[in-house]
């Protein structure tokens, strides 16, 4: 479906002269407040996906605390990162639209804008990985994650920065909405106010004729008067609440049916066979990624590269050079000549050859190397909801990417139990490395048979249409 010049924020405006309409473009689009949207969803990356990252430090913690197997311990940093992405609740409220409405207030440099906005994952990760470390051994891990929460608190500030695009329509719309209400108001009041007037004048002409004797009894009708207009006010006051509940109920009921309808209608996403392809890709690719920020604390210890380690810990390498690679990423994806999904691809290979390769490690600087490509590699996630985008079209952005991210969360959620389960059976972690970049490998191929679907798809199209 194709969207209108309204929905990407551009406005229209009346010639009286011409009796046309000119096209006059949202100032917050690609500037203005757009940046400050940028800025809260940096900010956002930063609280959220950083400390995630970082739990590898917290894993090593719960290890040496509870004895108990990798496997199962594993569970605890996969389900705070699965659950953020695949139901939602908590940060999970705030990570969606914090990468959604940036695709909403950029149209030129949105790739560009993307990868600042994910930076913060990178800056976070580092800056919460020697967070977490100093304060576990300062404090405890207890009081560590006391604090961490605590810190987490300003995403009421990144909350406060993000405003909802709308149009100029929408804008008269509720301006008509509120005059013709006030008017309403008004006119009631005035209603309601003018036969007590000329009750007034009338008592006051009998209190002159019949003088004080009657002063009382005027007082009690005024009195009478008052009462009745205070119960009419209330009167006011109930309609409009009964208005507003049932505007409310409107919306939900019709926000409802959409939903509906663009997961389980006739126009739902799963119809694109494309779409479905991508959902496949997300389902193996999260886990590689995640795997290693779990485990490389782990797998340093056991290579006795301790004291290399916490001079520059591996995965601060792989979280700065996580930085420049979605800056880059998202500059190159942005020239004229060059496909954002070709660059999509040749970035999710070279991440699934890293991670074959890092077991055959064995070395500080062998792993250094290897960390520093799957940083600047991972930096297709700022790729993603452009992707998305270009697949089913910026009206449906929403609801696709957050299919995406579940779809990542069940990667997440899933990937590092089952590396420490294949640890607690092997004693190695290579196997773990090994199995889920050959499915990462499966997602990938998924996606290079995307243009093949994607052209049946044009050819089929006229076909309906003709039939239609």
């Amino acid at each position: 479906m194709c969207t209108t010049q309204e929905d990407i924020g551009y406005d229209f405006e009346d010639d009286s002269k011409d009796k046309t309409k000119t096209l006059k473009p949202n100032p917050n689009i690609d500037g203005g407040w757009a940046w400050m949207i940028v800025l809260s969803s940096f900010l956002v990356h930063i609280l959220i996906m950083g400390s995630q990252m970082a739990l590898g430090i917290l894993n090593m913690e719960w290890l040496e605390e509870f004895s108990q197997s990798r496997g199962l311990t594993a569970w605890v940093s996969s389900l705070s990162m699965g659950i953020t992405l695949i139901v939602g609740v908590g940060s999970g409220m705030v990570y969606l639209p914090a990468v959604v409405m940036v695709g909403q207030y950029f149209q030129k440099r949105r790739a560009l804008a993307q990868g600042l906005s994910t930076t913060g994952t990178g800056f976070g990760t580092f800056l919460m990985t020697v967070l977490l470390k100093y304060l576990c051994k300062e404090f405890g891990w207890r009081n560590a994650m006391f604090i961490q929460g605590a810190v987490s608190l300003n995403l009421c500030v990144c909350g406060a920065l993000m405003r909802p695009l709308s149009s100029k329509k929408d804008a008269n719309e509720k301006s008509v909405e509120r005059n013709t209400s006030e008017d309403y108001h008004a006119n009631a009041l005035f209603r309601s106010a003018k036969p007590i007037k000329s009750n007034g004048v009338v008592h006051e002409e009998q209190e002159e004729k019949e003088g004080p004797a009657n002063v009382k009894v005027l007082y009690n009708v005024q009195a009478l008067e008052c009462k009745g207009k205070s119960r009419h006010g209330k009167n006011l006051y109930a309609l409009c609440i009964l208005k507003r509940v049932s505007q409310l109920t409107v919306t939900i009921k019709n926000g409802f049916g959409t939903w509906y309808s663009s997961y389980f209608g006739a126009a739902s996403l799963f119809t694109n066979r494309v779409f479905v392809a991508f959902v496949f890709w997300a389902l193996f690719a999260y886990s590689s990624f995640v795997i290693p920020f779990i485990h490389l604390p782990e797998i340093v210890k056991q290579y006795n590269l301790s004291t290399q380690n916490d001079v520059f810990p591996l995965t601060s390498i792989i979280a700065i050079v996580h930085i420049f690679g979605k800056v880059i990423l998202g500059i190159i994806s942005d020239l004229p000549c060059i496909s954002t999904w070709n660059v999509f691809l040749i970035a999710n290979f070279t991440l699934v050859i890293c991670i074959l390769i890092l077991p055959l490690m064995h070395t500080y600087i062998g792993l250094a190397m290897v960390c520093a490509l799957i940083g600047f590699s991972s930096g297709y996630f700022s790729l993603m909801p452009v992707v998305t985008e270009d697949l089913v079209g910026i009206e449906h952005l929403a609801n696709a990417y957050g299919i995406i991210i579940c779809a990542n969360g069940i990667s997440a959620l899933l990937g590092p139990p089952f590396a420490g389960w294949i640890y607690d059976i092997t004693q190695k972690y290579d196997f773990s490395f090994y199995i889920c970049g050959l499915l990462y490998m499966v997602g990938i191929i998924i996606l290079l048979i995307q243009p093949c679907i994607q052209k049946k798809q044009s050819k089929d199209q006229p076909t309906d249409n003709t039939k239609v």
